[in-house]
């Protein structure tokens, strides 16, 4: 932990070695949503890594590019403008402190709920070109969620196809959106570390689709010996990972991938993540379509509700599943 020169001073940031050009994941699975073979790499991109890039995934580069350059211009106002979205507890806009339980990074972010029909409530006013070019990715981009999460079981071999699906189209279904904005952190330039921009951790929920500008940062543990590799940019894809409810839904066979953000030192990144979690009185346990003969549940039962609240609770870097391993 240190202390950073540049405002705002009393910060405490963990510094990470900045990535090198040989850290990148050279094997990350590309997916082309569009194509019949879908079904079949996207499950066995989430058996392997928990995590995967899509392309052809259909939504408007016109769509992505508004949102960003909106969310580009709120987090461009003063601050004492931006903190009157604030504070997040949990929904609306924080800045350093992620959580209530002492975590810190270098951005600042937005945090919105979604409703039903995939809109916004709250934080962002009803009417501005920003709420707008949120409700217009958002619908798009939930569209997206539902297809690959159909494909997920169609590549499980599993029926009916919105067996997974279901879930975030249910009434009450549990969906949040993020708009993150990690400032070039250039008091660190030339030294050989950076600033976490959102430490390590997983999702607790299904699954999380995300997009981002054309900067780097993004990093995922592999999954065998959790070697840290940093995630090609690409502000045309989507990229998914796999949630720890999904991981228990498929009784381990699909992997949460633990991920975090290294701030750069020059160039802002800006990312927007959508979150897909079930109605929070879904129970959570593994399909019933994907124990084998004689095959135990790795896990004890939870509803989702139970699990949002120890994932409140908890640290990120906080092994979540742990409690609710058999």
């Amino acid at each position: 932990m240190v202390v950073l020169a540049s405002p705002p001073a009393a910060d405490h940031i963990p510094l990470l070695r900045s990535p090198d050009p040989g850290d990148y994941f050279s094997g990350m699975p590309v997916i082309d949503l569009c194509s019949p073979g879908a079904p079949r790499a996207i499950a066995d991109a989430c058996e392997r890594f928990g995590f995967f890039k899509l392309v052809n995934h259909g939504v408007a580069t016109d769509a992505m590019d508004r949102l960003e350059s909106e969310a580009v211009t709120f987090f461009s106002q003063p601050q004492a403008d931006k903190d009157r979205s604030g504070p997040a507890y949990p929904f609306g806009y924080g800045s350093k402190r992620i959580g209530l339980n002492g975590d810190m990074g270098w951005l600042e972010y937005l945090l919105l709920a979604v409703d039903d029909s995939a809109s916004l409530s709250g934080a962002v006013p009803s009417g501005s070109a920003f709420r707008r070019a949120l409700n217009e990715y958002i619908g798009a981009v939930r569209k997206v969620a539902v297809r690959v999460m159909e494909a997920m079981a169609e590549g499980l071999g599993i029926a009916p196809l919105d067996a997974l699906s279901k879930m975030v189209t249910a009434a009450g279904s549990d969906q949040v959106f993020r708009v993150n904005h990690y400032p070039p952190c250039a008091a660190l330039q030339g030294l050989g570390c950076s600033a976490t921009g959102f430490g390590e951790h997983t999702d607790p929920q299904l699954v999380s689709v995300l997009r981002s500008n054309g900067t780097s940062g993004l990093q995922i543990a592999l999954q065998d010996g959790g070697q840290w590799v940093s995630v090609p940019s690409d502000r045309d894809a989507l990229f998914v990972n796999v949630g720890d409810s999904l991981q228990v839904l498929t009784n381990g066979r699909f992997k949460s991938v633990k991920h975090r953000v290294v701030a750069n030192s020059l160039k802002s990144r800006v990312s927007l993540i959508y979150f897909g979690g079930p109605p929070l009185t879904q129970r959570i346990a593994p399909l019933p379509q994907l124990l084998g003969e004689g095959e135990q549940s790795l896990y004890t039962e939870f509803t989702w509700s139970e699990y949002k609240k120890a994932a409140y609770k908890s640290r990120l870097g906080d092994n979540r599943l742990a409690q609710f391993q058999k």
